[in-house]
């Protein structure tokens, strides 16, 4: 976890500089989508060879949360979608203190229907702005356990924007979703 709230504070720096009015916020997000052909299915061992778009082949298992694979035929199309987003916005003092917290979720498809999941989760930061140097450009956050991290925004005037004792909320989320396609028939 210690390793995403880095990320959060490190990429709050490149959004610091986006130009929002009232309230002050921003986010950023990347997308990754993948596409595979599936070229045997092993029910038995719950197997699945999938053929990338390069052509290279990789079999996978599906373990006992896969529901509906029976559901699953060669020539279908399984489509894997990544997502990853950070967000923040600064709010004011009275609407709660430093912490962390976190969520998490899972959704499968419905009986019957082919194979789909997804899961997600984020980890929300709040700090705190203890010091804001106009003249050198950055801004220090606090959070929770006292750490405190000083950063430089793309956007100085932003520093303008904010005040010390605000809060920072900073939220990292990650998403994974998986489906078969079944093969397209021929018109």
């Amino acid at each position: 976890m210690n390793a995403r709230i880095s990320i959060a504070i490190a990429a709050l720096s490149l959004l610091a500089g986006c130009k929002s009015q009232e309230p002050v916020s921003g986010s950023v997000q990347d997308v990754v989508e993948v596409c595979a052909t599936v070229t045997a299915v092993d029910l038995p061992h719950r197997l699945l060879t999938l053929k990338g778009q390069e052509g290279v082949e990789v079999v996978v298992e599906a373990g006992p949360a896969v529901q509906n694979l029976g559901q699953v035929h060669v020539g279908d199309t399984v489509a894997v979608s990544y997502t990853a987003a950070v967000s923040w916005r600064v709010r004011s003092p009275g609407e709660g203190g430093p912490g962390i917290t976190t969520r998490a979720g899972v959704e499968k498809a419905k009986p019957g229907e082919k194979p789909a999941a997804s899961v997600g989760g984020s980890v929300t930061l709040t700090a705190t702005i203890t010091a804001i140097d106009p003249a050198e450009g950055t801004v220090a956050l606090t959070g929770p356990a006292g750490n405190t991290v000083v950063l430089q925004p793309r956007d100085p005037a932003n520093l303008h924007k904010v005040k010390v004792g605000e809060l920072v909320d900073i939220t990292y989320s990650e998403a994974l979703a998986a489906s078969v396609r079944p093969v397209a028939k021929p018109k």
